[in-house]
């Protein structure tokens, strides 16, 4: 607002001594023609911005004119005074709330939805390298260049060898070639680093079934379901081991 404790300050206009012309009739044109602009803007243009300015301020009308000695506005709570925003949240903060979420849960879409998010999280080495060659691999071993992707599995644990997915998917090959005991090796890595890893566990109890440890199996198998209680992969392995072993005691 332009108004101050002691009221609108206008300028002085300083009354003027009557025109000793003779009346405005007698010189009409010659005034018009003659007078200069500022003359014209002098009393009566001060006049008028004094009235405006007057109006403006009974109607309430904020004015742009500010006095020299008031202080500048408080600031409006723009983005100087917005709070930071929080820092995301790591993969592996990520993975705890979801792994939270999936024990809680008692809907198998649901779970099967959280189990898709965490393996997802499993990916995320937080180096674009390892990522990319991770990717690499993935793709070779769905074209079956298995030699081609142990390399690069390899180059991916030495760069990285805290990493729990590089180990885990060198755990695939292996198992994919036939390698039980290489991949067994590799799970016991990654279970290291990631002890709820799905894949893993899975990993584990598919070799043990294929070793004809059926028993070891099913332990495994109700580990996944301590972790994910309603993922539908992990019941139905385990519901058919515990068939088989049924009919085997018979």
């Amino acid at each position: 607002m332009c108004e101050s404790r002691e009221g609108p300050q206008f300028p002085e206009v300083a009354p003027q001594s009557p025109s000793r012309q003779p009346p405005r009739a007698a010189q009409g044109a010659r005034l018009h023609h003659q007078q200069e602009p500022q003359a014209l803007q002098g009393a009566a243009g001060l006049t008028r911005a004094a009235v405006l300015f007057a109006l403006l301020a009974i109607s309430g009308v904020p004015c742009a004119v500010a006095r020299a000695d008031e202080p500048p506005p408080p600031a409006s709570g723009g983005e100087d005074n917005a709070e930071p925003a929080p820092a995301p949240k790591t993969a592996a903060e990520e993975r705890a709330d979801l792994y939270a979420r999936l024990a809680a849960s008692t809907d198998a879409d649901e779970t099967d939805g959280l189990v898709d998010r965490i393996i997802g999280t499993y990916a995320q080495s937080g180096s674009d390298t390892c990522d990319l060659l991770l990717s690499r691999a993935r793709k070779a071993i769905g074209e079956k260049e298995y030699d081609a992707a142990g390399k690069i599995l390899d180059a991916t644990i030495a760069l990285l060898p805290d990493w729990a997915e590089g180990w885990n998917a060198r755990a695939t090959l292996r198992f994919l070639s036939d390698d039980y005991d290489g991949s067994m090796a590799d799970i016991a890595e990654t279970l290291r680093r990631e002890p709820r890893h799905l894949g893993a566990l899975l990993g584990m109890a598919h070799i043990l079934e294929a070793r004809d440890k059926p028993e070891e199996a099913l332990k495994v198998y109700e580990r996944v379901l301590a972790i994910a209680p309603h993922w539908h992969n992990a019941e139905k392995a385990a519901d058919k081991l515990k068939a088989s072993i049924a009919d085997h005691e018979l």
